[in-house]
């Protein structure tokens, strides 16, 4: 074994070692639509005296945190996004109005001397617990003067509950209660009102054993009134928690139950295991011994992914999964390409052997892979930036996966077919011949490129029946892009749409978007409280049988505007960034022609949900840019071989150039595209409602993005090419003379 093969060897075995450690010393770190629980997430807001920056949120930040704590969730996260927004995450919490009202309120708590009953056209003056309406003094006291705050009963004082608040200098509650000590008994100026966002929840009178400016010592006090054992203790959180420096504005949130989170797990394990069943005993199949190799690297692969996703403290969320399980069918690709061109270099020369092929396909390999891998990462790196919530966390999986199938195919494939290749013979390598696909494709010789205006036109009648759908039927924006509430019900029993629609009517909200699927029950509506939530569940319960509320998202008009004009700055800087860096990869006629064609594959997706009625969310805008991204491989790979033939046939018709690099990238266009697809057919059966939408638009995309890279970027790039004076490309410098033979490859 040569000195490469080794090294190669052993940090495939250092980095298996190290993922295996890792998988099994870590646990990950599941989103709240995995495990259960309520994601906030707040804006500050200016007020005339103080500026909603990054300081002014950090100091709101530390306030939640303190409330977080204090309402005894195991593990909150809170985090700043951004210069004004604070994302908030209580695992377990599945009451949203509990979370709001406790966590995100103002809290403004002051103390007030009292100067009398208010006149009637006081404007400022507020209304006591009994409705009496008092006229304060500035405030003596505030929320800032409080160290600690609790919930009590005593027997002795009745059933009710009150709070006990402690105060950091004694002298202020001292000198307020002393001054109101020296008005009559019954005056309302020997009262003290304690304000809660501007309203008043407790006045109590100083008692007449108090001496006028003498006051109450010790510096605590007790708030007094109809409280119960909740409310009292929601109250000494607040209080105890301090108040806000800027008021919070709730944009978005949402609540996902422990069961839905647990079943998509589990739907997401055996997408995962029959994918990758599926695309192992398919890649054997195909590459017999080497397959086989890259089924075990595959597997190591899945650990290398799954460790790195652990030890970066990755948050997993559902989309996250989803890419973790596409991202195997991804991972074929490299194995594919490599294979593919160590079974030509064979072809070509079998007297060198099979581990001079394998090294040549290796090397030859490279360059597609590179190239094609950096678009992935261009898309990933947009999700990241641009989208939110769960989604994110696909952008993450995605990049992890892109990089862990680089370190699966170039290093632990590579090192194990070395291992074997001098071992066996070429027919049990898998190398030894170029395969059926490639035998047929070479014996028929198609000319795709001779009707290549006529693929054109078929493809401007696909664009234009994705426009048809958008003028006819429109798109059905899901309430991340627009704004509302959605929530998700399961029941007992199937419960058609027609009656859970007038249910929801007779609640209250005729308006509402509902629809039935078997035993669950969506319902859509605008910007409603989490109390008229509520009266939809008991309304639903009472008609239809117990239900059990699954999901719940609320997402602010704000924030919907924001989300659908990031994904559509997203899309065009896919496109943008896909043309510029093809252009400088490549040639800006293969650029072009390159995203001019995704403008096809994207097209035939939006088009197609839009004649469905299917939901235009963050999914959805993962699974676009996932197809940007895929179909782009698949055009680098072809405009690289047509870079290759070109260069070698520099005296050849364009055209004819084009069609053979078509006609000898099938083979690898084909095997990953059926890779992808068992992936892609075990989510669309597995994987629950939201991934099958996320499956449905990726099959439809890698079938459009496959076809167009034959019928669409190749004529496309003839026909621009009639308008380009760059000569073709110049041969590498250092070149074995090669041949055709009959296996097709222009070597």
């Amino acid at each position: 074994m040569s000195r490469a093969p080794l090294w190669r060897a052993l940090v495939a075995c250092v980095i298996v070692a190290a993922a295996f450690l890792i998988a099994f010393t870590m646990s990950p770190r599941l989103g709240l639509d995995l495990r259960g629980g309520t994601q906030l997430v707040f804006e500050t807001r200016d007020t005339p005296t103080v500026k909603a920056d990054s300081e002014a949120t950090d100091r709101a930040l530390d306030v939640l945190r303190r409330r977080a704590d204090a309402l005894g969730v195991v593990d909150p996260t809170l985090v700043r996004s951004g210069e004004q927004r604070i994302i908030v995450e209580l695992p377990g919490v599945l009451d949203p109005r509990q979370a709001a009202e406790v966590i995100g309120r103002t809290a403004q708590l002051t103390f007030h001397p009292v100067t009398g009953e208010a006149k009637p056209d006081d404007k400022e003056a507020l209304a006591d617990e009994s409705g009496q309406r008092l006229s304060l003094g500035p405030a003596a006291i505030t929320g800032d003067g409080v160290t600690d705050a609790a919930a009590a009963t005593d027997p002795q004082m009745g059933p009710g509950w009150f709070v006990t608040i402690d105060f950091r200098e004694a002298g202020a509650w001292q000198k307020l209660t002393g001054a109101a000590a020296c008005e009559a008994v019954g005056d309302p100026k020997r009262r003290v009102a304690i304000v809660l966002d501007k309203e008043i929840i407790s006045s109590p009178q100083v008692d007449p054993s108090v001496p006028c400016r003498g006051g109450i010592p010790g510096g605590s006090t007790q708030i007094t009134g109809s409280f119960s054992s909740e409310e009292a203790k929601n109250l000494a959180i607040l209080v105890k928690g301090g108040a806000l420096p800027v008021p919070l504005e709730m944009i978005e949130q949402r609540t996902v139950g422990p069961t839905l989170g647990s079943a998509a797990i589990e739907a997401s394990a055996k997408a995962g295991i029959a994918g990758v069943i599926l695309t192992a005993l398919f890649i054997i199949a195909i590459y017999r011994l080497v397959g086989l190799m890259a089924a075990i690297a595959l597997g190591a692969y899945g650990l290398i992914s799954y460790a790195a996703l652990v030890a970066l403290g990755a948050t997993l969320t559902l989309p996250g999964l989803a890419g973790f399980v596409l991202a195997i069918g991804m991972a074929v690709d490299a194995n594919v390409l490599v294979f593919e061109r160590a079974r030509e270099e064979y072809a070509v020369s079998s007297r060198r052997g099979l581990r001079s092929a394998l090294d040549r396909g290796f090397k030859n390999a490279w360059s597609a892979i590179a190239d094609s891998n950096i678009t992935t990462l261009v898309a990933a790196g947009l999700l990241f930036w641009l989208a939110s919530g769960p989604v994110r966390g696909f952008g993450v999986t995605l990049a992890i996966g892109v990089i862990a199938s680089l370190i699966s195919a170039m290093i632990i494939t590579r090192a194990l077919t070395q291992l074997i290749i001098s071992r066996v013979g070429p027919r049990m390598s898998g190398l030894g011949d170029v395969g059926r696909v490639r035998t047929w494709i070479t014996r028929r010789n198609f000319d795709l490129m001779r009707r290549g205006r006529l693929w054109l036109a078929i493809s401007v009648a696909v664009l234009a029946t994705a426009v048809a759908g958008l003028s006819f039927q429109g798109l059905n924006f899901g309430v991340e892009f627009t704004g509302g509430r959605i929530v998700e019900f399961a029941t007992q029993r199937p419960v058609d749409a027609e009656t859970a629609r007038q249910v929801v009517a007779d609640a209250g909200h005729p308006t509402a978007v509902v629809q039935s699927s078997g035993d669950a029950i969506s319902v859509r509506t605008g910007q409603i409280t989490s109390d008229d939530v509520v009266a939809i569940e008991k309304a639903l319960d009472t008609e239809v049988g117990e239900v059990n509320k699954q999901r719940d998202e609320l997402i602010g008009p704000s924030l919907g505007e924001e989300l659908r004009r990031n994904a559509l700055i997203a899309l065009g800087v896919a496109l943008a960034a896909q043309l510029l860096y093809l252009a400088v990869r490549f040639r800006w006629t293969f650029g072009t022609a390159a995203v001019l064609a995704l403008v096809v594959d994207t097209a035939a997706v939006v088009g197609a949900f839009a004649w469905l009625g299917k939901p235009i969310d963050g999914v959805f805008l993962a699974a676009m840019l996932t197809i940007i991204g895929y179909s782009v491989n698949d055009k680098v790979v072809v405009f690289d071989r047509v870079r290759e033939m070109w260069a070698a046939q520099r005296k050849a018709p364009f055209a004819q150039v084009v069609n053979g690099a078509i006609l000898q990238t099938v083979p690898r266009t084909v095997n990953t595209g059926l890779g992808a697809l068992f992936i892609l057919a075990a989510l669309a059966v597995f994987g629950g409602d939201s991934l099958r939408d996320f499956a449905i638009a990726l099959i439809i995309g890698i079938v459009a993005g496959t076809a167009s890279s034959s019928f669409v970027a190749g004529p496309l790039a003839i026909e621009l090419e009639r308008f380009s004076k760059q000569p073709p490309p110049e041969p590498p410098k250092a070149r074995t003379p090669r041949s055709r033979d009959g296996s097709g490859a222009v070597v």
